[in-house]
């Protein structure tokens, strides 16, 4: 339901052109009615027109009391969260008094032009029922209206945040990809093959082979939005491996990973771009390295915990949690699980990050 104030739905109803469409329902009542003045055999144009100047002006204090009606009724519901029932009783009132409040108006302003005329019954009654029939389809007309411009406006916000997620999405994988495959990436790593070979040719051929391996294991999972914990890994041993044989002594890694999650679903490239974060702003700065531990173990909701924790710099000059690449994840996590998983990045000791993607228990089905 809209959040409007009493005000603005009273302005809703009650404004410009609205008054011009109840001036024109009034007039077009009008016309119809005249014709059964009419009389062939005795036209009498200027009193026809009399009556139609007379009766549209009836007619319009019944059109503008039921819209004053409605307005109130409308500005008393605003801001309310009242059952339907309730509702209805107050905008079925407010027509019911509309239509009564014009048929009196109309009789207040007749007697006017003939002071001793006197009331009618049956053409009370009838007027009523005749303007509350009227009104009542013109209110639920209204309502029904209002409430299809409101679906129309909510399927055209969830259309635009499916899109602007599959474009995050999107974005996720290839700022994934970027982080693993980046072009300073591979040329490094092939000038240091090329290095190796020409000095250290067992380590070269060695470098060589852990290249292939993790281009064997990165291009397929762009091929696909999900992986498995086992595959993740996999090519997170691979890149660990070179950046190992790059950086020497300055780098070190443990894997351990409980063999019953190694068939756990998750986005592609999660586990990568957080290792690829560790290093670039944890480990890299550091003239002396350090170390990366992964760990998949059971969180107590019978879900997948999932840690990346280095020893590096920390928060120092990280990004604190609100780079692209962290945030892109948390997307494509909530994208695939919804509020069932979070990634989170807490200070480690002595010093470092500890980065902690939580997995739902649907994971592991």
């Amino acid at each position: 339901m809209e959040d409007l104030s009493p005000l603005q739905a009273f302005r809703r109803i009650c404004n410009l052109r609205m008054l011009a469409v109840v001036y024109y329902f009034c007039l077009l009542h009008a016309v119809s009615r005249s014709l059964s003045w009419f009389d062939e055999s005795d036209t009498d144009v200027a009193a026809a027109l009399f009556q139609l100047v007379r009766f549209s002006r009836q007619s319009l204090l019944t059109g503008l009391s039921l819209m004053l009606m409605v307005a109130l009724a409308e500005a008393l519901l605003a801001g309310r969260r009242w059952r339907l029932p309730a509702a209805l009783a107050v905008q079925a009132l407010a027509v019911g008094l509309g239509a009564a409040l014009g048929t009196y108006l109309r009789y207040a302003v007749a007697t006017l032009e003939e002071p001793g005329m006197s009331i009618n019954a049956p053409w009370v009654i009838s007027t009523i029922a005749i303007w509350v029939l009227l009104g009542g389809m013109a209110y639920a007309l209204l309502l029904v209206s209002r409430a299809q411009r409101r679906g129309r406006d909510e399927l055209t916000r969830l259309f635009r945040e499916r899109e602007a997620l599959k474009t995050q999405q999107t974005e996720a994988q290839l700022s994934a990809l970027n982080a693993q495959i980046e072009p300073h990436f591979l040329f490094n790593t092939l000038a240091n093959v090329k290095r190796l070979y020409e000095t250290q040719p067992e380590r070269g051929r060695d470098m060589l082979v852990a290249l292939i391996a993790y281009l064997r294991a990165a291009l397929p999972g762009m091929r696909r939005h999900e992986s498995t914990l086992a595959d993740e890994l996999e090519l997170v041993r691979h890149y660990l491996a070179i950046l190992q044989m790059r950086m020497g002594e300055r780098l070190s890694f443990d894997i351990a990973a409980a063999p019953e999650l190694l068939s756990a679903h998750l986005p592609t490239l999660v586990l990568p771009t957080l290792v690829e974060n560790a290093i670039k702003h944890g480990l890299s700065p550091l003239p002396e390295g350090g170390r990366i531990e992964i760990r998949a173990g059971h969180a107590g909701d019978g879900g997948v915990s999932i840690e990346v924790a280095d020893n590096g710099q920390g928060f120092g000059a990280a990004s604190g949690g609100a780079g692209v690449g962290l945030a892109n994840t948390r997307a494509r996590l909530a994208a695939r699980f919804g509020d069932g998983a979070s990634l989170e990045l807490e200070a480690a000791q002595p010093r470092g990050v500890v980065a902690r993607v939580r997995l739902p228990a649907e994971a592991l089905a």
